[in-house]
């Protein structure tokens, strides 16, 4: 049995945040004085789609042109699969387009591997013909962008580890290797070859010219 939804869906859920997350974000003031502020960990998820189907024999969802969202983070892609409407502990596939928001960067890709637990957005793995991240670093005008057939963004730690022809540039310097291992939070990254492997670690160093303005 398939039962269609209209175009906006509204979901909402209790959300635990792991401290440090970087998820959090303000919630408005209630309009009475009384009514205490929901904190932190009380952020929902919101679900906006076109369109939805709901089968109840195998109960599996299907989304299209979908967006999911939870404090800071925002997933987006045409189209979205989910085994039931849990957050507790589910796994939600999305493809096409796949456009992902996070701690002031974001990531691009063909498909997306969504984790939740504990209500709360906990992994997300992208890949592609190459998955992308960009993030804008403090205090400068310079692009963080790394590209790979994989990358995992870890919401907990706040790290996106990048493999299968990895790369990454600081906007200066380029870093190339099995595994990269970027800080979306203390934007630093980390790099490293596998033992026994005879991959290595590679780095480009654009040197300035001297008379050039800084």
């Amino acid at each position: 049995m398939a039962v269609s939804f209209p175009r906006s869906l509204a979901l909402s859920a209790v959300i635990a945040l792991a401290p440090g997350s970087g998820l959090a974000a303000d919630v408005p003031a209630a309009t009475s004085p009384a009514a205490p502020r929901p904190a932190s960990r009380d952020l929902p998820v919101s679900l906006d789609a076109a369109s939805s189907e709901v089968d109840y024999r195998t109960n599996t969802v299907n989304f299209r042109d979908v967006v999911i969202s939870q404090g800071g983070m925002r997933v987006a892609a045409e189209s979205a699969r989910a085994t039931g409407l849990n957050f507790e502990n589910a796994t939600w596939n999305f493809r096409g387009n796949v456009r992902i928001t996070v701690d002031g960067g974001s990531l691009r890709s063909d498909e997306a591997k969504v984790d939740f637990a504990a209500n709360r957005i906990a992994r997300a793995t992208i890949s592609g013909s190459p998955a992308q991240f960009e993030q804008k670093r403090a205090e400068t005008t310079e692009l963080a962008r790394g590209r790979a057939g994989l990358i995992v963004y870890d919401v907990p730690t706040g790290t996106v580890k990048l493999t299968q022809d990895a790369w990454l540039t600081d906007g200066r310097n380029d870093i190339s290797g099995q595994e990269l291992v970027y800080n979306v939070r203390e934007q630093r990254v980390q790099a490293e070859a596998k033992p026994g492997n005879t991959d290595r670690v590679r780095i480009t160093i654009r040197l300035r010219d001297p008379g050039a303005a800084p």
